[in-house]
């Protein structure tokens, strides 16, 4: 897949794509059967991050996004499904990883992809999480570890 990517971050108190950013994560959530959020807690998160956007110059599509509180706390990354699997959220970790000393975030107990996928790039679960979610569900709270910065997200970012 060939995509032009342009990049966009949004600063803290916006609420610049924020609709963009909730129609792909519902998207997600409705595939994945994943835990449905209140459209206003979404907002309000989304507002109180700095959130990193990647877009397909061509269709204007959001293809992905990591909304990133000041401690280095991913509230949310979501790449859309036809997007997956070319390196998007690698480059959003790198990416968040380049402005945050520490990386940080949770993740569903039963979602094997999300863990997979965070402990492919270097994340470490740290701790379980008995009854995190709304709906009683367990998370893991993961940590990135120095090394995978370095060695595995490094050679994602530009330059």
């Amino acid at each position: 897949m060939s995509v032009n990517i342009e990049t966009k971050i949004v600063d803290r108190g916006s609420d610049e794509h924020v609709g963009e950013a909730w129609d792909l994560k519902e998207k997600i959530r409705e595939s994945d059967g994943v835990l449905r959020q209140r459209r206003g807690f979404f907002r309000d998160a989304y507002r109180r991050s700095t959130t990193y956007l990647y877009t397909d110059r061509s269709s204007d599509r959001l293809v992905g996004f990591a909304a990133v509180r000041r401690d280095g706390y991913i509230l949310f990354l979501a790449v859309d499904e036809e997007y997956r699997g070319h390196g998007f959220g690698k480059r959003l970790v790198a990416r968040v990883a380049e402005d945050y000393g520490s990386v940080t975030c949770h993740a569903r107990a039963t979602n094997r992809e999300a863990l997979g996928f965070y402990q492919h790039i270097g994340f470490e679960i740290r701790r379980r999480i008995d009854n995190y979610y709304e709906d009683g569900g367990d998370a893991y709270y993961l940590k990135l570890g120095e090394d995978s910065i370095k060695d595995k997200l490094s050679k994602y970012l530009p330059g």
